[in-house]
């Protein structure tokens, strides 16, 4: 126990999500798109933990009105998945880049302010290459960092070679997780 553990009960804070990280996603397709082949499939998700109460209920409806309201007028389609894990996929579907990221980060910011952000998981951006390959860009809200995930055929098996060249094709465009063993895959990914 250190002097600050004894200065503050022994208690010890999370490190919050660091949502404002996911802007620069916007930017990093571009480059993902020019230099690196990868194309946006148009369909981005936002993972979190769904709780039973009527307050987180009435909090994710509220948030999913305001991206139907929103999305109407810029093209943004909402639907929703569940896993097989318990997690709830808030799938957005743009053909603008730009409209994923903003909607994201909308509900992001809605769970988050409504005290809930513990509870999200992470932002999932799906891309493909030129021959159809999906790369998936996995954003850690509690990390506040980027990693690819790139899925190989059938089951599930990853292309770990495959991430680490994308990794070092994007660079420094977006903060990556430097912890490769907190790389973790999603499989069955509903996007």
């Amino acid at each position: 126990m250190g002097l600050f553990d004894i200065l503050t009960g022994g208690s010890r804070k999370l490190k919050q999500p660091a949502p404002d990280r996911l802007f620069a996603m916007a930017t990093a397709a571009v480059t993902m798109q020019t230099q690196m082949g990868l194309q946006s499939a148009g369909r981005s998700a936002i993972v979190f933990q769904p709780l039973a109460t009527s307050d987180f209920d009435e909090v994710v409806s509220e948030m999913e009105e305001v991206v139907k309201g929103t999305g109407a007028d810029v093209g943004t389609e909402v639907e929703k998945s569940d896993d097989t894990f318990g997690y709830r996929w808030m799938i957005l579907v743009d053909p603008d880049f730009e409209d994923l990221v903003v909607g994201i980060n909308g509900v992001s910011s809605a769970l988050i302010g409504g005290g809930y952000g513990d509870r999200v998981l992470c932002a999932v951006f799906s891309f493909r290459d030129s021959s159809g390959r999906p790369v998936y860009w996995i954003y850690n809200y509690k990390r506040g960092a980027f990693y690819p995930f790139c899925p190989m055929g059938s089951g599930q098996q990853r292309d770990t070679e495959r991430e680490l060249r994308v990794k070092a094709q994007i660079g420094s465009e977006l903060p990556l997780e430097a912890e490769l063993d907190r790389w973790f895959p999603l499989w069955d990914t509903p996007i």
